[in-house]
């Protein structure tokens, strides 16, 4: 009896492992065909072949380079959305910069949904305490609703801060709409969205794994961090809503992180986002303001020129990719760069070099004390490759630094979600604003020099001298960076 059970499980693993060999086979030739890198096809094609019975589940759930499911949401809403759109495309016509900015950012806007627009303000919030004094200011101000999105949510004093707010302009007959990322915001507590819900406000996740086709899928993040009042006032950037963002984090601290506040036809841009995400996660489109206006000639910093950049793994293009090369490749004489990660691919890397090739003042800004091993480990593989032409790299020295921020040359600037990593180029939905205007490029050379002030450049001897075992693991994990 015993015998004949043995005989028979052993025939059960055989067939088992012939099915997962055979699955391992079609999947590695899915990666082949659809992996948008040829570094993250040979990844994924050797592991689903050597190791198919561990890797062809985690290939399932982490494989997908494209949101189908969230494309396909959006061209069944194509009628209203797609008029929505066109009417403020119209509109905008009203608002195009005249000059260099235009031609500059030809390449940009075939990415965005609206184009370049003048007449919008745009404000530095460096860290957290001034973004949220400026973030919950405007919430008090609001007349007709709010719209927010963001990343991480948490059920900490600032989340509570912020729901105590919100149901208090519930209660006045504001209309409120929160959007959060699941994966995100795995750890807020159901206690805390009842109180909102009870509070009359709508909030939904962003439900990535909606549907029958998506339900093993974990890969696609929403990172986006949105905050939008009456269709007149937005703020887009870094910062979640969370007390590490308050510098209390028990290890991080002190924070350093970047959000912009933006007022005039930009605004439009970034609601336009807000709702395509609204309709995918609860499948109706929330009535907003979509009245394109200049901002008030009062505000300081107006008149800017703007260009909003959604981006998302349901794009036919990896737009936040090409719009990292674009800004690159635009770079005459400056270009520097801050983001907690560094992996970028291959294109990037060769970018920068070329950038510091022709004489540009290449710097890239990383945090010393990183919140991901794996991603630091990657980074000093990438870092190795890229010095090698002149980049130059300083790690910041008094916290964690998480902003993501961009200078090119003495009129170009962008504050945004996107890290210089895979995922935002490919599998984040990410928001960024670029701000075309001199004045502006000064207040963020002066927030970077004072940034600067407070990092260690990391000098190529110091490289050259990494240990063996260093070089190595770097490597492998930066090998495996596509599947992060």
């Amino acid at each position: 009896m015993l015998n004949w059970f043995n005989a028979d499980l052993a025939t059960f693993a055989a067939a088992l492992y012939a099915l997962f060999s055979v699955l391992g086979i079609l999947s590695a030739l899915e990666a082949i065909l659809k992996t948008r890198t040829a570094q993250g096809a040979a990844a994924w094609a050797i592991v689903l072949v050597g190791m198919p019975i561990v890797f062809v589940p985690l290939y399932w759930v982490f494989g997908r380079r494209k949101f189908r499911g969230y494309a396909m949401a959006k061209r069944s809403a194509n009628a209203e959305i797609a008029r929505i759109a066109h009417s403020l495309g119209n509109d905008f016509d009203d608002f195009r910069p005249e000059g260099s900015a235009t031609y500059q950012m030809r390449g940009l806007e075939q990415l965005t949904a609206l184009p370049f627009s003048c007449g919008n303000s745009a404000e530095l919030l460096i860290d957290g305490d001034r973004a949220f004094n400026n973030m919950f200011a405007h919430i008090r101000n609001a007349q007709d609703y709010i719209l927010l999105e963001y990343y991480i949510i948490r059920d900490d004093s600032i989340g509570q801060e912020l729901a105590d707010l919100l149901i208090e302009k519930a209660a006045s007959g504001v209309a409120i709409y929160c959007i959060y990322d699941e994966i995100g915001s795995f750890q807020l507590s159901r206690r805390y969205l009842q109180k909102l819900r009870k509070g009359g406000i709508k909030v939904t996740a962003f439900n990535s794994t909606k549907g029958l086709g998506n339900r093993l899928q974990l890969n696609f993040r929403n990172h986006r961090k949105i905050l939008i009042v009456d269709g007149k006032y937005c703020s887009i950037g870094g910062m979640n809503i969370g007390d590490e963002y308050r510098h209390r984090h028990p290890k991080l601290s002190p924070w350093r992180d970047t959000s912009l506040s933006i007022s005039g036809p930009a605004i439009q841009a970034v609601q336009l986002a807000f709702a395509e995400d609204w309709y995918w996660a609860c499948e109706e489109l929330p009535t907003l303001n979509w009245q394109v206006k200049a901002c008030d000639a009062s505000h300081h910093g107006s008149n800017y020129d703007s260009l909003i950049l959604a981006s998302g793994p349901a794009d036919t293009v990896d737009s936040c990719a090409l719009m990292f090369l674009d800004l690159i490749h635009q770079a005459r004489d400056r270009l520097w760069i801050v983001s907690p990660y560094f992996v970028p691919d291959a294109p990037v890397i060769l970018a920068l070099q070329l950038a510091a090739m022709r004489g540009v003042d290449v710097r890239i800004m990383l945090p010393k004390n990183p919140d991901k091993l794996l991603i630091q480990l990657s980074s000093y593989s990438a870092i190795k490759e890229t010095m090698a032409k002149g980049v130059q790299f300083y790690y910041y020295q008094k916290g964690f630094l998480h902003q993501k921020v961009m200078l090119v040359d003495e009129e170009l600037a962008m504050v945004g979600t996107a890290n210089l990593d895979n995922r935002s180029f490919r599998l984040n939905f990410e928001i960024c604003a670029l701000i075309h205007n001199r004045d502006f490029a000064i207040k963020m050379e002066t927030m970077l020099q004072h940034d600067l002030d407070a990092c260690r450049q990391l000098l190529p001897r110091e490289v050259a001298n990494w240990s063996f075992f260093r070089r190595l693991v770097s490597r492998c994990a930066y090998l495996f960076a596509p599947l992060q």
